[in-house]
């Protein structure tokens, strides 16, 4: 089978704040930036990765959500626990160093885990949990 990671999806609240962190602060390309009735849709992915993506999505543009859905979702996206992503780098502390500097808000300074990696935690302008592991 030849099958490969294309889009991930995570939800944004904010969309310029969200494309400030990723573009300006990750270092992400924009590959697409869609309004449709007021909501943005953002690709955004490393320039080196041309078919790997995030998607930044409103989180309550689905239809037949119900307005107790609906503030579900948002308050499990203020706690940071409803979508996340794992990202690598070769400079973990370079990175953090970065991220710190540009204010994000940390949630765990790099740390070698017990299972094997070092890694480090932020958590974008919407919440969403970013995992950084280092690359051997």
């Amino acid at each position: 089978m030849d099958i490969t990671i294309h889009h991930s999806f995570l939800p944004h609240t904010d969309p310029e704040a969200s494309l400030a962190f990723y573009r300006d602060t990750l270092g992400f390309e924009i590959r697409n930036d869609v309004g449709y009735q007021g909501m943005r849709w953002i690709t955004v992915g490393p320039a080196d990765q041309p078919d790997t993506s995030i998607v930044l999505h409103p989180p309550t543009a689905t239809p037949g959500l119900t307005d107790d859905e609906r503030r579900t979702i948002l308050e499990l996206m203020a706690k940071g626990s409803y979508f996340g992503v794992n990202l690598a780098t070769s400079d973990l502390d370079g990175v953090f160093g970065k991220l710190t500097a540009s204010g994000a808000e940390v949630v765990q300074e790099p740390t070698d885990q017990p299972y094997g990696v070092r890694d480090c935690a932020f958590r974008d302008p919407s919440g969403n949990l970013l995992r950084i592991q280092e690359r051997p």
